[in-house]
């Protein structure tokens, strides 16, 4: 427990710090590419080899576009956003450098429903489709980390004039680097980490600044369920350019947690969270609600 706390302090130290320094700067559209807070509970330990399905569903629901000091940019403002994910893993039973050696696809569909004073758009497709092809994953007795490099292309449905679309029309390269610490009595601290770097949307010559974020979650395995609480933290770190000028005083970066549960049974694993957003600037905030489904073969 006492390892617990100490982490929890770090953790909300870490955040109050970059907070309170964030830089100035954005990103096109007010969001990045990856999903924040799709992963939780064990998000550090690729499973053993064989041959995967994970299952995302996502929900998402903002009523105010915050401005750089916090504030609601428009007074009418609504975001929804319905997101199906099926993602597929294959561990391989190759080592490299000591770690399992594995690769996986997201193939996402998504719906997104936007309404601001005197327009609204809606928008149903395939969103950017996103593959890493060498992931490696190392485990000890109570600790798993994994490390790779997601890419985000850019497949989905894009046009400028569009208020809602499912693309960015960029493409994201983002490496990973997941960890997993279990005590010895079930308690449980992971942590998702990610930077993106992200290219020019060549219909609009916007180049969108770096981005960190992580995901994270603290739980207490009890026979087959986990309870705890879940979250994420995002942050831009570089400016934007907006047809080759700097983009200042735009930055964008939120917080979020909220409950989470965990169960697993058999060869399959169930998930559910429901995430809060706080202390947004320059995107939207609101509320996010997962339901995760894993299965073996």
């Amino acid at each position: 427990m006492r390892f617990i706390a100490r982490l929890c302090t770090l953790a909300l130290l870490v955040s109050t710090l970059l907070l309170s320094g964030r830089p100035a700067s954005a990103t096109e559209g007010g969001g990045g590419a990856y999903p924040n807070g799709a992963e939780d509970f064990m998000s550090g330990a690729v499973p053993p080899p064989g041959t995967y399905i994970i299952n995302y569903f996502d929900y998402y629901s903002a009523d105010k576009l915050a401005t750089n000091d916090g504030k609601s940019a428009l007074p009418v403002f609504k975001l929804n956003v319905t997101a199906d994910v099926l993602r597929v893993i294959h561990v391989t039973n190759k080592q490299i450098l000591g770690g399992f050696w594995a690769m996986h696809l997201f193939l996402p569909v998504m719906n997104v429903d936007v309404t601001v004073p005197g327009a609204g758009k809606n928008k149903t497709g395939l969103g950017d489709i996103i593959v890493d092809p060498f992931i490696l994953a190392w485990h000890g007795k109570q600790w798993h980390l994994a490390t790779g490099l997601d890419i985000y292309m850019p497949t989905g449905s894009y046009d400028k004039k569009d208020l809602a679309n499912v693309g960015r029309n960029y493409w994201t390269f983002e490496p990973v680097v997941a960890g997993t610490y279990i005590t010895e009595h079930g308690y449980e601290v992971s942590a998702k980490f990610m930077y993106d770097f992200n290219t020019k949307n060549s219909d609009t010559d916007y180049l969108t600044g770096h981005e960190f974020h992580v995901d994270y979650a603290l739980g207490k395995k009890i026979d087959k369920f986990t309870f705890g609480g879940a979250g994420y933290y995002y942050q831009q770190v570089t400016d934007d350019e907006s047809k080759g000028a700097r983009v200042k005083n735009n930055n964008g970066s939120v917080v979020a947690l909220g409950p989470a549960l965990k169960y697993d049974y058999k060869n399959m694993s169930f998930s559910l969270k429901y995430l809060f957003e706080t202390a947004a600037y320059n995107r939207p905030q609101g509320d996010n609600l997962w339901v995760k489904f894993m299965y073996a073969f």
